[in-house]
C-alpha cells in the first residue's frame, strides 16, 4: 500500500462504507465508519448533492484505496486493462488482484493488505523460487507462491504465539496451509473478487 502518513480510517467514512483496511480492527467496534458514520472533515455532517462526476471519483479512489495504490499506478493499470481484450472493468480489477500483496492477502495469512504489503516488502515471499519484494508484482497463472528462508522463520514464530493461519483462501488460489506454499490455480474472474466496487463507474470516469 501506499505511504499513509495520517489515519486510513478517514478513507472508509469518505466512502461511507468499510474498505477494511486494518484488518480485524474494521470488525470490532472500534471501527471509525461504526462509530462516526458520517465523512471526515469540518463540514462532515453537512449534506452535499452528489454529481455524476464525484460519484464517479468516489468509486475511483475507493479501488484505489482498498488496493493501496498512487493516482499514477492506478492511471497505468487501466491504461494496460483498456488495450487487453474483454470488459476493461474485468481486466482492471483482475490486474489488481493479481498483485503480490493483494495474493498473500487472500491466502488469509494476514488480516489486511497493509501488513502483507509490508511483508513483501521485507523479502518473506518467494514466486517460483526466486525472492521477490515488489509488492506490484504480477502473479500469472501456474506461479508458486512460497516463503523464503526469512518468511519461514517469522511464520514460525507467529505459528509458536499461538497465531494460526485461519483466513479464507481465494477460490483461484490452492494453499498448502503445512508448508505455507500456494498455487495460482487461473486467474480471478470477476464473481471471485469479493469487493463492493462498481467498476463500470471506474472506466466512464477515465473515459470523459
Amino acid at each position: 500500500m501506499a505511504r499513509v502518513t495520517g489515519s486510513v480510517c478517514r478513507f472508509c467514512r469518505r466512502a461511507g462504507t468499510k474498505l477494511y483496511l486494518k484488518g480485524d480492527r474494521c470488525m470490532s467496534d472500534k471501527c471509525a465508519v461504526a462509530k462516526r458514520s458520517y465523512p471526515p472533515g469540518q463540514h462532515g455532517r453537512r449534506y452535499v448533492k452528489e454529481t455524476e462526476y464525484s460519484v464517479r471519483l468516489r468509486e475511483k479512489q475507493k479501488a484505489k484505496q482498498i488496493y493501496g495504490v498512487l493516482e499514477k499506478q492506478f492511471r497505468n493499470y487501466y491504461a494496460k486493462a483498456a488495450r487487453e481484450k474483454g470488459v476493461t472493468g474485468d481486466n482492471l480489477l483482475r490486474m489488481l488482484e493479481c498483485r503480490l500483496d493483494n495474493v498473500v492477502y487472500r491466502l488469509g495469512l494476514v488480516p489486511a493488505r497493509r501488513e502483507a504489503r509490508q511483508m513483501v516488502t521485507h523479502g518473506l515471499f518467494a514466486v517460483n523460487g526466486r525472492r521477490v519484494d515488489v509488492p506490484s508484482y504480477l502473479v500469472r497463472q501456474g506461479d508458486e507462491v512460497s516463503l523464503t528462508a526469512a518468511g519461514q522463520r517469522v511464520f514460525v514464530a507467529k505459528l509458536e504465539a499461538g497465531q494460526a493461519i485461519e483466513g479464507e483462501v481465494a477460490p483461484w488460489l490452492e494453499l498448502n496451509t503445512k508448508d505455507i506454499k500456494a498455487t495460482v490455480k487461473s486467474l480471478p474472474t470477476r464473481e471471485e473478487i469479493p469487493i463492493d466496487i462498481k467498476e463500470q463507474l471506474i472506466v466512464e470516469f477515465y473515459s470523459k
